[in-house]
């Protein structure tokens, strides 16, 4: 697979001719029979922001994108696309543009005669239409390719042929489902950016549907984490990973060991947390005094080999992964089996090792206060 170019000229923000627009869904509901896909959705996505929904399959994500784009009718609820009412308008009638998981190019056609399609059908002259899809060409650093099939490009560029048809009608919301589960690791990181840098530059809406933690991460202003049809969370991507609201969320959002804490004493924002013979100072979140849950980072977990420590909670390591740019460990102690890594490290520490352990509490532990 050809290695596709970075985005370098990129317009200023504003060079498309519309103002971005929000979304807005109101206690939306969306059933098939007695299934509900989404079940009482409300939020928005303000203008100019990229907004993911992310979640495992199932769980309703897809269902509110179409919905957005009027694939997909609300049963119950109320959908706005900067301010005006679409619930009940139909894909034709809504000023969005969705790049598809497929990206669902013609085969028969050129690269520039895909883009410029959706000009051609609205009837804009033929001559108008080229001009327009070579526009969005030259923006995503495909010009020169506009003569190829699509067949002759690599997915990374038949990606941005499909960006490219979305953006040439120049729509209020962009859409994406899914758009790098067909491509490599590596490029996949690499188109990521280039949809991030282009979604800045352009100042565009934008609902991007993933099951991909860390693309989530990566990519969005906010991220919408949904789970049986319902929104478990929503906020930051910092917020999601370091503050989670509950237990799914904290298993979900990166890689989380959930241990059971003992909240002894509450005082100001901060509590005092027991875990084993273990002390910490952590925000209490609005949890009660007792028995709480705690989603710890793997990498928030301090390993010593060296001399077991007085007071320290202990535990032996039965697992090393050497990946590279980090060692990753499961290590077996009194309150459960951790998942553990360590970055920079040329050595694992061998299996059979006794470790003394301890915790970062700067972002890596916190109380999961809906547990």
């Amino acid at each position: 697979m050809n290695k596709i170019s970075s985005i370098h000229t990129l317009p200023r923000p504003g060079a498309l001719k519309k103002q971005a627009a929000s979304v807005q869904f109101r206690n939306v509901t969306k059933r098939y029979g007695n299934v509900t896909a989404v079940d009482d959705v409300s939020f928005t996505i303000e203008p100019g922001q990229l907004v993911t929904l992310l979640g495992p399959s199932g769980c309703g994500k897809t269902t509110t994108l179409r919905m957005i784009a009027g694939l997909e009718m609300a049963s119950e609820g109320q959908i706005l696309i900067g301010g005006r009412d679409v619930t009940n308008l139909s894909a034709a009638d809504r000023d969005v543009s969705m790049v598809f998981q497929s990206y669902a190019l013609f085969p028969h056609m050129s690269v520039l005669e895909n883009v410029a399609y959706g000009p051609s059908v609205q009837g804009v002259s033929k001559k108008d239409a080229y001009e327009m899809a070579m526009e969005k060409l030259s923006l995503i650093g495909l010009k020169g390719l506009e003569k190829r099939a699509p067949s002759e490009l690599s997915g990374g560029q038949q990606q941005r042929v499909a960006v490219a048809r979305a953006l040439v009608l120049e729509p209020q919301v962009l859409l994406f489902d899914e758009p790098l589960s067909n491509l490599d690791a590596k490029l996949r990181r690499r188109v990521r950016e280039d949809i991030r840098e282009l979604q800045q530059s352009l100042n565009l809406t934008v609902a991007y549907v993933t099951h991909d933690q860390e693309e989530a991460l990566a990519v969005s202003d906010h991220i919408i984490v949904m789970s049986n049809a319902r929104i478990a969370q929503t906020g930051a991507p910092r917020e999601l990973y370091e503050e989670p609201a509950n237990l799914f969320v904290a298993d979900f959002i990166g890689d989380a060991n959930i241990i059971n804490g003992e909240l002894v004493s509450i005082a100001g924002p901060m509590a005092q947390v027991s875990i084993g013979n273990l002390s910490l100072q952590l925000p209490h979140r609005n949890a009660n005094q007792g028995t709480v849950k705690l989603a710890v980072r793997p990498d928030a977990i301090l390993l010593d080999e060296s001399a077991p420590i007085a007071g320290a909670l202990t535990g032996t390591v039965r697992k090393a992964s050497y990946l590279g740019t980090q060692v990753e460990y499961e290590v077996e102690t009194a309150i459960g089996n951790l998942f553990v890594v360590q970055y920079g490290r040329k050595e694992p520490i061998a299996p059979g090792t006794p470790v003394s352990i301890s915790f970062t509490t700067q972002r890596g532990v916190a109380i999961i206060p809906h547990a």
